[in-house]
């Protein structure tokens, strides 16, 4: 095995657990939804101010998920050590 393979490898193996930081918000914001949705079940009245406030919070937590992708593209497609 090369340097160059090395560093594909781990590459490779670097997206994979980036990816992993997808799954946080993605529990996180079906909670908030979930949440959101028994808030309004409760008071119909404020569906406004709940809903704007929760999709506030999932962009808010979205930007995670966003960020391990990035990098995963990065770590995939880009290869600064290789010359």
């Amino acid at each position: 095995m090369t340097g160059e393979d090395l560093i594909l490898a781990c590459s490779a193996i670097g997206a994979g657990l980036a990816c992993i930081a997808g799954i946080g918000p993605g529990v996180g914001q079906g909670y908030a939804a979930g949440q959101a949705a028994a808030a309004v079940g409760r008071n119909p009245g404020a569906k406004g101010t709940i809903t704007s406030t929760m999709l506030l919070g999932q962009a808010v937590a979205e930007t995670t998920g966003l960020y391990g992708l990035a990098v995963a593209i990065i770590l995939l497609f880009v290869k600064p050590l290789l010359w």
